[in-house]
């Protein structure tokens, strides 16, 4: 029986510049970084406190690959992220100059802002109701 989803692949260009954005612009948790070959590694990063699920940061390896970086959804959001405190984060990002696609709005499911990751991603970040 599955318990719970662990992992998500997020492509990216540059595993340094990833794990730098992850961590100090949105502030989530390197939880692992390990060389598996000289051009790839294992790295999951994750919002502070994550339980279960986590990001794996894969750098993209050929043109099909790099041509994802940024548009995994073709142009819909990717990825959701939970707050118990939205009005602080969403302060905290336009501190570290995220890129807010659309201000803090509120809707039956709760509260939430739309932004982009590093890379173009769409993400929501929910406070809910």
């Amino acid at each position: 029986m599955i318990k719970h989803l662990a992992h998500v692949t997020l492509l990216v260009d540059d595993y340094d510049r990833a794990i730098e954005y992850y961590r100090h612009t949105l502030h989530f948790t390197l939880l692992e970084d390990t060389v598996l070959s000289p051009t790839k590694r294992w790295v999951l990063v994750a919002p502070k406190g994550a339980k279960e699920c986590s990001i794996l940061l894969a750098k993209a390896t050929d043109d099909e690959q790099r041509s994802r970086i940024g548009n995994q959804t073709g142009g819909r959001v990717f990825m959701f992220l939970y707050s118990d405190n939205l009005q602080r984060d969403y302060q905290t990002y336009l501190d570290n100059k995220v890129r807010i696609v659309e201000p803090p709005r509120k809707e039956s499911y709760g509260t939430v802002f739309v932004f982009k990751d590093l890379y173009g991603n769409l993400w929501d970040m929910i406070e809910p109701a």
